[in-house]
């Protein structure tokens, strides 16, 4: 499933956009660094009494919030949706240490004995070489702006080898049959993290969309394009409903 360019900016996207020479990297100062943590609660949770429940809740809330007034947090509810997550949180920082400190938090928390990490993604923030040319590119690719829309699709992305091998003029001609594609669909917005070196894929791809049927729509008219036979990888895929975090703590029961 080949979607949109993981390369692409932080929103929807523009037409036109021939082969330009890549701007330089601004310092890395400016970037984000990116995490999307998911868990999933443990059986036993379950079996506690609800008074003991309800206090972890509050903890756990608590430290997110507080949190969140340094770091940017929103929290989604996988609840129903995978076997194997039942809450992300997408967190945005300035360094890695502030993600660490984060984590260092909430693992102090009653909540986390019963929670498990089955997955965890790093990623930052960077210009792209397809869309220099977008008009709120500098915002959208250095910084993370979290929209209103109440779903989100994530999931890592890795291009094959022979992508980067060909030319960039070639490269560029089927970005530019992607973008298009992308155009149609205003209503879903990606996006785009860089993982190169920091985890074990390239791109961490996020998208926001305020109906899940456009963004099926988008990913199947996507497979029929030049670009999607250069994936290698898509998988797997989170798809989470926007909740206040002590929503989301209540639906693990």
């Amino acid at each position: 499933m080949s979607l949109l360019s993981p390369d692409a900016p932080n929103g929807m996207i523009i037409m036109n956009c021939r082969h330009r020479k890549e701007s330089p990297v601004p310092p890395t100062k400016r970037r984000q660094t990116v995490k999307y943590n998911l868990y999933r609660i443990m059986p036993e949770w379950r079996r506690l009494p609800d008074a003991q429940r309800d206090a972890a809740k509050e903890q756990f809330t608590a430290v997110v919030e507080e949190t969140a007034s340094t770091m940017r947090i929103k929290s989604y509810s996988l609840v129903g949706m995978r076997s194997d997550a039942d809450l992300m949180l997408w967190c945005v920082g300035r360094s890695l240490e502030e993600h660490q400190q984060f984590s260092e938090l909430l693992n102090r928390t009653a909540l986390a004995s019963y929670l498990e990490t089955p997955y965890s993604y790093l990623a930052m923030t960077r210009r792209s070489e397809y869309f220099d040319g977008h008009p709120q590119g500098d915002r959208a690719r250095h910084t993370v702006k979290f929209g209103q829309a109440p779903y989100l699709v994530v999931y890592p992305f890795v291009k094959t080898r022979d992508w980067y091998t060909l030319p960039q003029e070639e490269r560029q001609r089927m970005m530019d049959v992607h973008i298009q594609v992308g155009q149609k669909y205003p209503n879903v917005r990606i996006n785009t993290n860089y993982s190169f070196g920091l985890d074990d894929y390239e791109f961490i791809v996020a998208f926001e969309t305020d109906d899940p049927a456009d963004f099926l729509d988008l990913v199947m008219e996507l497979r029929g394009t030049e670009a999607s036979k250069y994936t290698r990888l898509e998988t797997p895929i989170f798809t989470g409903i926007a909740r206040p975090v002590r929503e989301c703590l209540d639906a693990l029961g």
